[in-house]
């Protein structure tokens, strides 16, 4: 009986320091809160089709994608997921990003981009790596009508003005479409070591599918279409106006596109290539083809929509004043571009739930491609060159 209790308390034990271990590696500040923790995994995505041969009649509401009436009536059924995914080079190829409605893209860190990457329409088998939230992808996010599901690991949490987790709890989000894998733990989340065929830092680790966001929206917080209260997430949501591509004939042959967000490391340097043919722009990152590890192909956007924003330290005292803001409300300079082409224009935010729009030069709103929109947050002194 003694060796019995002995091996009970020795496996608890073994448990407690496992999972305070976790705890001090994942969190950004160690004061923050988990309730627990994911268990090491692999192969738990899940594959969501449709049938491709139904008529495409019926147009996504956040990127004018035409798709069948079949998959309209899965999307009707849930509400937006913005998910944060990590770029730093590690990590790469991540996988869902080709399943994304729209991505925003900005500097998290160290002039490394993070992803916030939105799905509606279609469905993505896995996600990630997933990484921790930012304030200013709150403020896009938060366009995307009434609680749209966030989803991250942990955040900035530092007092002052880029403290993510208490803006979180300020929007009333916590604990209802704040999907924080801190209070949510496996089978939702899980960690894959072995993923890119090779052992990956615990940071770059963390993995999820929308389907299994999905399910826990609906059956943990209540969050479907609609919420316990029958407000539907559409509304306050306004879509972009969508227009035709332009036909083929009147493509120009060739048109590149270069970023660079912080010239200090050219890995994150960005390289977007005109296809006249698809009419797609296609993805690189450090000179390398940007794939998506779920099916092996090259990112695409059918909009490239540069937004040149303010981008400042927050000073809040964290380790080396890491955490950046941007000025994602009020009015500045952008670029946009489909088919081939550049426009010229202006963008305007008025509130934190307000629209991003997009007007060129002579204020008339700017009509978008059908297909994945690409939001590059460019800092005011960021390097835009296009050839």
């Amino acid at each position: 009986m003694k060796n019995r209790l002995l091996s009970i308390a020795l496996i608890a034990v073994i448990y407690l320091i496992s999972t305070g271990t976790s705890y001090f590696l994942f969190s950004e500040n160690p004061t923050s809160k988990i309730i627990k923790t994911s268990q090491p995994t692999s192969g738990t995505g899940t594959k969501l089709t449709f049938d491709e041969t139904l008529p495409k009649t019926e147009q996504c509401p956040i990127n004018g994608t035409l798709y069948s009436k079949e998959q309209r009536a899965w999307w009707e059924k849930h509400r937006p997921v913005g998910i944060m995914i990590e770029n730093h080079q590690e990590a790469r190829p991540q996988s869902g990003l080709s399943s994304a409605d729209v991505i925003y893209e900005a500097v998290a860190e160290g002039g490394i981009t993070r992803f916030l990457s939105v799905y509606y329409c279609q469905n993505s088998e896995e996600v990630g790596p997933i990484r921790s939230a930012r304030t200013y992808f709150l403020d896009f996010i938060s366009e995307y009508g009434a609680s749209p599901l966030y989803v991250h690991v942990g955040g900035a949490n530092q007092d002052g003005p880029a403290d993510a987790l208490s803006q979180l709890e300020d929007y009333g989000w916590a604990g209802k479409n704040d999907l924080n894998q801190f209070s949510i733990g496996f089978p939702t989340f899980w960690r894959d070591y072995d993923r890119l065929g090779h052992p990956a830092a615990t940071e770059h680790t963390m993995y999820s599918t929308t389907e299994k966001l999905l399910q826990f929206a609906a059956t943990s917080r209540k969050l479907k279409v609609e919420d316990e209260d029958g407000i539907a997430w559409t509304k306050g949501f306004v879509p972009y106006d969508f227009k035709e591509d332009v036909a083929t004939s009147q493509r120009p042959t060739a048109q590149k596109i270069h970023l660079e967000f912080w010239t200090t490391d050219p890995d994150y340097f960005v390289n977007w290539t005109y296809d006249p043919i698809t009419n797609l722009y296609k993805r690189s990152n450090g000179e390398v083809k940007h794939i998506d590890r779920n099916n092996n192909k090259q990112l695409t956007a059918k909009n490239i929509v540069v937004l040149k924003m303010v981008e400042s330290r927050a000073n809040d005292g964290y380790e080396n004043n890491l955490h950046l803001l941007y000025r994602t409300k009020g009015t500045g300079k952008a670029n946009i571009f489909m088919d081939g082409r550049e426009i010229i224009g202006t963008w305007r935010k008025d509130t934190r739930t307000a629209k991003t729009l997009l007007f060129d030069n002579a204020g008339i709103p700017i009509k978008l491609n059908k297909g994945t929109i690409w939001f590059e947050i460019l800092p005011t002194n960021g390097i835009l060159t296009v050839k």
